[in-house]
C-alpha cells in the first residue's frame, strides 16, 4: 500500500503574481480560487399580480420571495432565471429586461433580476417551495420578504413597470445579510 498522502490545497500564502492570499497546494501548485457565485432572478407577474413563493430551505425559510437561484455551467442569466421560476414555481415566464444587479460581497454573491411575464395564471409549489401565490402590490407581505433583495428589486420593478425598456442598476449591498 502506497503511503504517499496527497495534501491538496492547505497553504494559505498570496501566490507569485496575485495580490491576496489564498489556498494553495504545496505538492502541485494548485491554486483554490474563490469567487463569487451568480444568483438570477425574475419578478413574475400575471396581469397586476406578483408571483411569490415561500421558501422551504434555509437561509430564510418561511419568508417569501421570487424565484431565484444560483446560476448553472452552460446557461444565460436569463436562461437560468426562467429555470428558477421552472424549478420553485412551476411557472413558464418571458423573461425580459434585467432590472437590477445587486453586489452582495459579504456572502460572495452577484445577483441579476429580470422582468419576466408568466405566460399563464397557473403556478405550483416545486421542492425549494412551501407554497406559491400570487399578490397585488398592496397584498405583498413587505414584513415576511426573505431578504433585503427582494424587496430591492420588487421596488425597482415597480418604479419602471410602465416602461418598455429599462436599464439596470447596479446597488452594493452594505448589510449583514443572514
Amino acid at each position: 500500500m502506497n503511503d504517499t498522502k496527497l495534501n491538496g490545497p492547505s497553504i494559505k500564502k498570496i501566490p507569485e503574481g496575485d495580490d491576496r492570499e489564498r489556498l494553495v497546494c504545496p505538492d502541485c501548485g494548485f491554486i483554490d480560487y474563490q469567487n463569487p457565485r451568480i444568483v438570477v432572478g425574475a419578478v413574475c407577474t400575471w396581469e397586476d399580480k406578483f408571483l411569490l413563493c415561500r421558501r422551504a430551505i434555509e437561509p430564510s425559510v418561511g419568508k417569501w420571495t421570487f424565484p431565484a437561484g444560483f446560476m448553472e455551467l452552460n446557461e444565460t442569466v436569463a436562461e437560468g432565471a426562467a429555470r428558477e421560476a421552472r424549478e420553485e414555481a412551476g411557472v413558464d415566464v418571458d423573461v425580459q429586461d434585467i432590472i437590477g444587479v445587486y453586489e452582495v460581497p459579504q456572502v460572495g454573491h452577484v445577483m441579476i433580476m429580470h422582468r419576466a411575464p408568466m405566460r399563464s395564471p397557473h403556478f405550483k409549489a416545486g421542492m425549494e417551495s412551501l407554497e406559491v401565490d400570487m399578490f397585488t402590490w398592496e397584498e405583498i407581505p413587505w414584513d415576511d420578504l426573505a431578504f433585503p433583495s427582494v424587496k430591492w428589486t420588487l421596488e425597482r420593478f415597480y418604479e419602471v413597470r410602465e416602461h418598455a425598456e429599462v436599464p439596470a442598476i447596479t446597488e452594493r449591498a452594505a448589510f449583514k445579510v443572514f
